[in-house]
């Protein structure tokens, strides 16, 4: 670890990743990367039909975020400017084996491989979590539209992908630091106490980063 700070924030949806994210651009003056939701024309189908739109949807992401990731690096982390993304590539591998084929997760994997292989790697990446009650009640406060429809059941197993793919990866990485925080403990956007617990702990692991880099 050490270098231009490059921190991602990661987490199922609605647990509060972008405003999380947007938090930390304005506290530490990085420059935020958002994911490109709203944009992917499959999204609302793939909330009705999970199994008959899953790979549009996954392909369409992938190579959107490559392309993100592949303009941020020359941007800003190439010319040591600081990014803070409210997402993690992995998150493609998260969502691709939960609603793909066997078949077609297996072509995926290789796509996947391909394109990322020379992306940046975070110093730092953020876990957010939290029950299946909290993550409806904030989904149903956003009120996108896009996500009315939402099943409860597909929400609480991608909590389970995401809380297993996360240990994998602190396995995989130990030079990565992963910081945990539950969202049924902490409410950030409302609580400045919870949101400084959050930088503090940021602060600090940058800091031992930078320190172990230089030494």
């Amino acid at each position: 670890m050490g270098g231009t700070p490059f921190i991602t924030v990661e987490g199922p949806i609605g647990v509060g990743k972008t405003s999380l994210a947007k938090a930390i651009s304005e506290h530490f003056q990085f420059a935020l990367l958002k994911e490109i939701v709203d944009e992917n024309p499959f999204l609302g189908k793939f909330y009705d039909n999970i199994e008959e739109w899953s790979f549009q949807t996954e392909m369409f992401f992938l190579c959107n975020r490559y392309k993100q990731l592949g303009d941020i690096n020359t941007d800003y982390l190439a010319n040591n400017k600081a990014v803070v993304a409210d997402y993690h590539i992995l998150k493609n591998l998260v969502f691709a084996e939960r609603t793909l084929s066997p078949a077609e997760f297996q072509k995926y994997v290789k796509i996947y491989d391909i394109l990322t292989s020379d992306m940046p790697r975070p110093n730092v990446i953020i876990y957010l979590h939290a029950s299946l009650e909290t993550l409806l009640q904030r989904i149903r406060l956003r009120g996108r539209e896009i996500e009315k429809n939402i099943s409860p059941l597909y929400l609480e197993q991608l909590s389970i992908d995401y809380e297993n793919a996360m240990n994998l990866f602190t396995e995989q990485h130990p030079d990565i630091p992963v910081l945990r925080f539950s969202g049924d403990d902490l409410d950030f956007v409302k609580n400045k106490e919870d949101l400084s617990q959050i930088l503090d702990s940021l602060s600090l692991s940058l800091i031992k980063g930078a320190y172990h880099h230089e030494s």
